[in-house]
């Protein structure tokens, strides 16, 4: 397993990361699946352990509480506020009122004292970011969060928030989650940079691309995967844009056999090479989609292989842009652009 530095913190943090969205309800885990791919995974060298409020409405942070107990000084660990719990309006985004109440009752679920890593699952356009970081600052202030840090933030409300933390002289986010893949690759122009202008810390998510890197999903198969059941329209390969992703898969599929590896390990090991990237997120169901995901712990790949991606999908480019979760609500909502 190859260790980084989280950004600035000082942190030393597994270049794979476990996030921990399949456990409970959503991926159909039992707690004591949920426990053997927690100790698996730290047998592998992962020391990262990601999680949300809102998985499952919380179960998630509950078998990961459980999972870890008696070595949780042993992980860094991570969980996320801001998406809606329940229907109560206030039970929702970044406002001083209610992430006070989201990470007391994160903490609770997960059965510790403090967090290291809590993140704004995505940005909230209702609060400012004064609010959202003197909260925050307070939090860590109080012994609850070591760091803190956004997920999905476009790049300008990055660069947004690190003046308002240094105009109120407040704390500031230490770590980014964006979504990223080799077949997702526009963060490259704007976040990444960023990120690295900053130093942010940078735990990517969906580096498989939802299934569609994990060598399951090829020309001639019927597409079986779970996420496939859930959004079946993200692999209807009738569509153009799927359609164009199922071409690039079978020529990446392609370059991985020429450079003896699997799909995974050149989906992995490309993300992972970006300097700007920390970590990246790694979410199994079972204890074989982890052994496969871990068996890319230690890929490099060289030069002439990315070279080969990139003829692929060219740099900055995304296959599939309406499926990215960082539209600017200006574009959004037609009210803002009309008067």
């Amino acid at each position: 397993m190859q260790y980084r530095t989280l950004g600035r913190t000082g942190v030393q943090v597994s270049a794979l990361a476990l996030g921990a969205m399949n456990f409970g309800r959503i991926g159909r885990t039992t707690q004591d699946e949920a426990t053997a791919i927690v100790d698996a995974a730290l047998e592998g060298g992962v020391n990262v352990i990601d999680t949300a409020d809102m998985y499952g409405d919380g179960e998630s942070e509950v078998f990961v509480g459980k999972a870890i107990a008696g070595r949780r000084d042993d992980l860094v660990l991570a969980t996320k506020a801001t998406m809606p719990i329940g229907d109560e309006r206030n039970h929702r985004g970044s406002s001083r009122r209610w992430l006070v109440t989201a990470l007391d009752d994160s903490l609770r679920r997960l059965g510790v004292d403090h967090v290291d890593l809590y993140q704004m699952h995505r940005w909230d356009p209702t609060t400012s970011d004064e609010e959202t970081l003197s909260a925050l600052t307070d939090l860590q202030r109080a012994g609850k969060i070591r760091y803190f840090g956004a997920s999905t933030f476009p790049a300008y409300r990055i660069v947004q928030a690190q003046w308002a933390a240094r105009e109120h002289h407040l704390s500031r986010y230490a770590t980014e989650q964006p979504s990223y893949s080799i077949l997702q690759r526009g963060i490259e122009a704007d976040v990444l940079p960023v990120a690295r202008e900053y130093g942010l810390g940078v735990l990517v998510w969906s580096p498989l691309a939802s299934g569609w890197l994990s060598g399951v999903v090829r020309e001639g198969r019927e597409i079986t995967t779970s996420r496939s059941k859930v959004m079946p329209q993200r692999f209807d390969t009738a569509l153009p844009a799927n359609r164009a992703r199922l071409e690039a898969v079978e020529r990446l599929a392609k370059i991985a056999d020429e450079a003896g590896l699997t799909l995974i390990q050149l989906a992995l090991g490309f993300v992972t090479t970006h300097p700007a990237v920390t970590s990246a997120l790694i979410g199994p169901r079972t204890l074989e989609h982890l052994r496969s995901h871990l068996a890319a712990a230690d890929t490099v790949l060289p030069g002439d292989v990315l070279d080969a991606i990139d003829e692929v999908v060219a740099p900055g480019v995304d296959l599939a842009a309406h499926e990215k979760f960082d539209t600017p609500p200006a574009l959004l909502d037609a009210t803002l652009r009309r008067r």
